[in-house]
């Protein structure tokens, strides 16, 4: 599963009325047709609502090649008996466009994804790797709340909250178990030796997981400073900025900049982030209905040290912005494997009832016009994966590099080569 990249962009062509709230917008959207006001608050003018703002704001003005007024007609002709019916009808419709990206979040994994982009989530303490259909138990972090329960390394996860692993990604699973600090989630667990699965409710607590994690490597005679940068929220940009001016006060001479396995986030930070690095030239062209949008550096980069990225087919959305830009500038040279190839940019509408949507409202190109949809971002410098190693790193994003990483120790060796001829240059 790819994490959505949350506009927090806004083009200057459309009338969005927008609340910013660490970080994201919510759109406003103003009412498309005005009978929707004799709906009234039912479940009815929620699905009215949706109908809107996919009216008024989805990239593709041909809806699938649908006939969205008369789809309005069907919809608004039907009966809804609560709230739960309008959201089946909203869902069912959305997945008419046929686009992964659009789609209906209830109150509860609405009020996840602001959590989540605010970096206000922490999660239990353990770590889940797959299990046939199921999730087993490999790792429980000490002094975790996993670690004061009677859960065991080795139990088989059979449903988290209520819902079957065999209808978990990983990755949701993993997400499943992150929440505010203080909410509960609920574990059915099968253990060898126990002839019943039986339940488990954890309090989730402990610290709020950084999304930027870094330290200095000495390689020889060279000091380098290593940031793993695992997701985009409202944290993000700050937390960037303390790494760097942490790692040059320890005289770093270069930089290893690691977005393995981030799925992307917020693009305001991504962008932001890319600044940091970047002080002139285009970051990120945004199209939306035959207009475009050009993101600019803006003469504020916190480091000119020689840099290397890390990238794998993982690293998507906000995570291809920072390394398209780095690479297509100059300012970086990009190692490892092609990145995911996502190009769509979404947006996050409020609903009247507290459910939103994730509505699909552009497209983003490299700052050379690259559209990497069909094939990622391709690495300056291929370097395959070890399984062991990409295992960890996906399942631990806090997980510093290892020596037996073949992708770091070909990023070590040419980042060694570009501090050296640095150097040369500055002598000359």
């Amino acid at each position: 599963m790819v994490l959505v990249a949350i506009v927090s962009w806004q083009p200057h062509w459309r009338p969005w009325t927008s609340v910013v709230g660490v970080g994201l917008v919510l759109l406003l959207m103003p009412r498309a047709i005005a009978a929707t006001t004799t709906l009234k608050d039912s479940p009815k003018a929620l699905v009215d609502e949706a109908w809107q703002v996919i009216y008024k704001n989805y990239i593709d003005q041909t809806f699938n090649q649908l006939d969205w007024p008369s789809i309005r007609t069907e919809l608004l002709s039907k009966r809804y008996s609560d709230r739960d019916a309008a959201h089946r009808v909203i869902q069912q419709t959305l997945m008419r466009l046929n686009d992964p990206y659009t789609r209906f979040l209830p109150p509860q994994e609405y009020s996840q994804l602001l959590l989540q982009t605010q970096g206000q989530q922490v999660d239990v303490g353990i770590t889940l790797v797959e299990a046939g259909e199921l999730f087993r138990v490999s790792t429980i972090q000490a002094g975790s709340v996993a670690a004061k329960s009677d859960l065991k390394v080795g139990d088989e996860i059979l449903a988290i909250n209520g819902r079957g692993s065999d209808r978990l990604t990983l990755e949701r699973a993993t997400l499943a178990l992150r929440g505010p600090a203080g909410s509960k989630v609920r574990l059915l667990v099968r253990r060898e030796g126990r002839p019943q699965p039986f339940s488990i409710e954890l309090t989730r607590a402990g610290d709020i997981p950084r999304t930027v994690n870094f330290q200095t490597l000495t390689v020889g005679q060279q000091r380098v400073g290593y940031i793993r940068l695992s997701g985009f929220n409202s944290r993000s940009v700050e937390q960037m900025k303390e790494a760097v001016n942490i790692l040059k006060g320890e005289r770093v001479q270069g930089f290893i900049l690691d977005v393995r396995h981030n799925p992307g986030g917020l693009l305001e930070a991504g962008i932001e982030i890319t600044r940091q690095w970047l002080d002139s030239g285009v970051i990120v062209r945004i199209q939306q209905h035959q207009r475009e949008e050009t993101i600019r550096a803006q003469q504020n980069a916190i480091s000119h040290l020689p840099l290397v990225i890390l990238v794998n087919h993982t690293s998507a959305s906000a995570s291809e912005i920072l390394a398209g830009a780095l690479q297509d500038q100059g300012r970086a040279t990009v190692v490892g494997t092609r990145t995911f190839g996502k190009v769509r940019v979404q947006a996050v509408h409020e609903m009247a009832d507290g459910s939103a949507l994730v509505v699909t409202i552009a497209r983003y190109l490299t700052p050379r016009g690259t559209d990497i949809s069909a094939g990622g971002i391709t690495p300056d410098v291929m370097v395959a994966t070890d399984p062991t190693v990409d295992l960890e790193l996906r399942l631990n994003p806090n997980l510093l590099p290892r020596p037996t990483d073949p992708v770091m120790v070909k990023a070590l060796e040419l980042l060694n080569t570009k501090i050296s001829d640095r150097r040369s240059a500055n002598v000359r």
